[in-house]
């Protein structure tokens, strides 16, 4: 199995495989909307602005797992996203990245990259750099801020 045969559905319900993002260099984040974290979207959202030109596709994935700090729906997510921080990069619609419910593709990031602390997502904004080729290259926990990847993902892109 590999990345490329997991889907997910955008924040706007419709279906997204990301067979669709092969070839590009991907940065998938849950994110929460009432988080310590949530100023991280201005960062996403600058990575994005500086790379999609050059193959980066940043995809948010709104999770309400963590403090409760996601009550919203789809919705009022996409709303919030785009009027506090001018996001233009994809978001999908609530997940669980833990447990029973999660979504098959962050059990599949979670088995390819353990974070420090074991396979579980410990907190919103935690992000996994995937290259074009697919491999999950790189897990970041939340308190890494995502200018700290510029570097990274620039040198992926070349």
């Amino acid at each position: 199995m590999s990345l490329y045969d997991f889907s997910f559905r955008r924040i706007d319900g419709v279906e997204q495989a990301l067979s669709a993002y092969r070839g590009k260099v991907m940065l998938l984040v849950n994110t929460a909307s009432q988080c310590g974290f949530t100023p991280q979207y201005a960062g996403l959202e600058s990575l994005h602005r500086r790379f999609a030109e050059q193959g980066l596709a940043v995809i948010g994935f709104p999770c309400n797992q963590f403090g409760g700090q996601e009550p919203g729906g789809a919705l009022e997510i996409g709303a919030f996203c785009e009027k506090n921080y001018g996001v233009d990069f994809t978001m999908a619609d609530k997940i669980d990245v833990n447990g029973r419910a999660a979504h098959p593709l962050w059990r599949y990031l979670k088995h390819q990259k353990p974070g420090l602390l074991g396979k579980p997502i410990r907190w919103n904004f935690s992000k996994f750099l995937i290259d074009r080729q697919g491999r999950v290259v790189a897990r970041f926990a939340p308190f890494t801020r995502p200018e700290k990847l510029a570097s990274r993902i620039e040198a992926l892109l070349k």
